[in-house]
C-alpha cells in the first residue's frame, strides 16, 4: 500500500512568530511577580518555548494554553517538561 507521506516536520522553525509575546510576557507581565511564584518548572513562558519548538505552532500553542489554564492555587505544581 502506497499512500502519501508527508515530509518531516521542521521542529526547529516552528512558532518564530509566538517568540516575541512570549518575551514580551516574560519582561512586561512576569516582572511584576517574584521569580519564586512559579510553581512549575519550567517556568509557563520557558515551558511555551518549548512546547513550540517541539510540537509546532498550532499543538505546541494549544499545550502552553492548557498549561496556563492549570497555573492555579490549587495546582501541585512540579516538573513538568514540554
Amino acid at each position: 500500500m502506497g499512500g502519501k507521506r508527508f515530509p518531516p516536520r521542521d521542529e526547529g522553525e516552528g512558532g518564530g512568530g509566538v517568540r516575541p509575546l512570549v518575551y514580551a510576557w516574560r519582561y512586561v507581565v512576569a516582572a511584576f511577580f517574584p521569580p519564586t511564584s512559579c510553581k512549575y518548572y519550567p517556568s509557563c513562558s520557558q515551558y511555551a518555548l518549548d512546547a513550540v519548538h517541539k510540537h509546532g505552532l498550532v499543538l505546541g500553542s494549544l499545550k502552553a494554553a492548557w498549561r496556563l489554564l492549570r497555573c492555579n492555587p490549587w495546582s501541585r505544581g512540579g516538573v513538568d517538561y514540554a
